[in-house]
């Protein structure tokens, strides 16, 4: 049997707020497999955000185990795991976080300048991201001249330039319309139908919770249930080579 991605046992998680403790994440046990599409539900404040960020490294827990693509996080340094990130994640956000002065194409390739590729190599990588997004033809434009959708799929390309196995998603969606969500969300299916990619979307919505292949639902830090969607049942029946 393979080795899940994502591998956590009794993941607590707590922050203070004045004299008060809150517990974020009580004793969660997950485990999720390789070049699955998860969405991540639940109410506000049941810990969605909490989780994403361990399980990217940008956090850690109080107590428990965190194995994620075969690494135990919480036995890292903070210069390890800045390096972990940086070989095995990407990020994709509600708010696109791209800098204004900059082309798509130098955005996409600000991650690979941590790494030990040459220039035209980075702008190869670069360049054939934002191919894969399906923006060729917007590669020297400034985010001010991008639509919403258009720069969510810039902020996508820059998540993947580096090959990541991982990509964590908050509501990439929760500030598109309609149509330019639903380009979002097929762009992620893509990404993961071709490239295989492990993907953890938190989400509000159940129209874009069913673009994924099963539904993690959270409540009050503890795991409810997982659920696998039509698409997940129709992958099962088809399963790739």
């Amino acid at each position: 049997m393979n080795q899940p991605i994502i591998d956590l046992e009794g993941v607590c998680r707590s922050y203070e707020r004045g004299n008060e403790v809150l517990q974020v994440l009580d004793h969660l046990d997950l485990e999720m497999q390789r070049g699955t599409f998860y969405a991540l539900m639940g109410p506000s404040g049941s810990g969605k955000t909490t989780l994403l960020n361990l399980i990217g490294g940008l956090d850690r827990p109080d107590t428990g185990r965190l194995a994620v693509c075969g690494e135990e996080l919480q036995d890292l340094s903070s210069s390890e795991l800045a390096r972990w990130r940086a070989d095995n994640v990407g990020f994709v956000f509600q708010g696109f976080n791209l800098l204004p002065v900059l082309t798509a194409l130098e955005n996409v390739e600000m991650p690979l300048s941590l790494t030990p590729l040459s220039r035209s190599r980075r702008r190869a990588q670069a360049e054939l991201a934002l191919e894969l997004v399906g923006l060729k033809d917007r590669m020297q434009h400034r985010p001010r001249e991008l639509s919403g959708g258009q720069e969510q799929r810039v902020a996508i390309a820059r998540a993947i330039a580096t090959d990541p196995a991982l990509i964590l998603a908050d509501e990439p969606t929760g500030d598109l319309d309609r149509a330019s969500a639903d380009q979002v969300l097929e762009l992620l299916q893509k990404l993961n139908d071709e490239l295989e990619k492990t993907i953890l979307m938190v989400t509000h919505d159940p129209r874009a919770a069913d673009h994924a292949s099963a539904i993690v639902h959270l409540d009050k830090g503890r795991l409810g249930s997982i659920e696998t969607t039509t698409r997940g049942a129709m992958q099962a029946a088809q399963p790739r080579s």
